[in-house]
């Protein structure tokens, strides 16, 4: 089991965290908007959410267009049924302002979620919530990969490209949380995949801290599968950090807006790059739905 994610910048995000913590002068984390009775996850790269996203260490750019939302909710807003659409997508920066799209993944899927409020005298936390996605989610590469007649190789895979990416999972996550804190745990379970020889497991937490000026500091960790060439199958795992440190632009009647900066560290998320590890930052805004 490895990690590519740098233990000095995973030592300062961690006292970042514990400085903050009882920070009274933080506002709450997040306000539900109607949509969902639980607020997407901040920092999990693939939350369906509308995002612009340059990187900082390449001329690439990440743009996700998509939202959650939900179809039922009970009177006490316990209980929900919702459905979740997104795409990501990996485009280049290229001269004239133009951004040819390198690989895109889109997903979709239904889900449901459970909330429910407790008192404790020893945690910090107030409400328990809990939510299990069945989800699709395919990969494709686009005009972007494909220079000089034919399309772009990569030396870590050894077959055709391009190639057909499909993986049908089940997720649950769940989530202690308060209105400044959360943390959480999540489990992924792969029942179906093209290519096949995939490790179906899949392990997530994650923590969302809530800082001065309506600002905010929030990680996810996920423990991903290795592609192994050789074997054309999955051996081990590998450690996929997200951190993220943004700013709702509440004061300036912008609730919905997020200016934010996020280091990504492990395998990448474009499905048609699930063998390669790659490290970026980049910085730009999220919009809630």
């Amino acid at each position: 089991m490895t990690c590519t994610c740098s233990l000095r910048t995973i030592l300062i995000l961690t006292a970042a965290l514990f400085i903050t913590y009882h920070n009274a002068s933080a506002e709450p984390l997040q306000t539900s908007t109607g949509r969902t009775i639980i607020p997407p996850l901040l920092a999990d790269p693939l939350e369906p959410k509308i995002a612009v996203m340059p990187s900082l260490s390449e001329r690439t750019l990440q743009l996700d267009i998509g939202s959650s939302t939900d179809l039922y909710q009970s009177e006490s807003r316990d209980f929900a049924i919702g459905v979740d659409f997104g795409t990501y997508s990996r485009l280049k920066r290229a001269n004239e302002f133009k951004f040819p799209v390198d690989a895109v993944d889109y997903l979709f899927g239904v889900n449901a979620s459970l909330k429910k409020p407790f008192n404790s005298d020893t945690l910090p936390f107030d409400t328990f919530s809990a939510k299990v996605k069945l989800s699709h989610i395919s990969a494709h590469f686009e005009d972007g990969h494909y220079s000089a007649g034919q399309w772009i190789t990569q030396s870590e895979w050894t077959r055709a490209i391009p190639f057909t990416y499909s993986r049908e999972f089940v997720n649950v996550a769940l989530a202690l949380s308060s209105p400044k804190h959360r943390v959480y745990a999540g489990y992924q379970y792969l029942y179906h995949t093209i290519p096949s020889g995939i490790n179906p497991h899949t392990f997530q937490a994650g923590i969302e801290l809530s800082t001065p000026g309506n600002s905010y500091i929030a990680t996810d960790f996920k423990l991903l599968p290795v592609w192994q060439p050789s074997l054309e199958a999955t051996r081990g795992y590998r450690g996929t950090w997200n951190l993220q440190a943004g700013v709702r632009l509440s004061g300036i009647g912008l609730e919905k807006v997020r200016m934010a900066c996020t280091y990504y560290s492990g395998i990448s998320r474009q499905g048609m790059y699930f063998y390669h590890p790659e490290s970026f930052t980049t910085a730009g805004v999220i919009i809630d739905f």
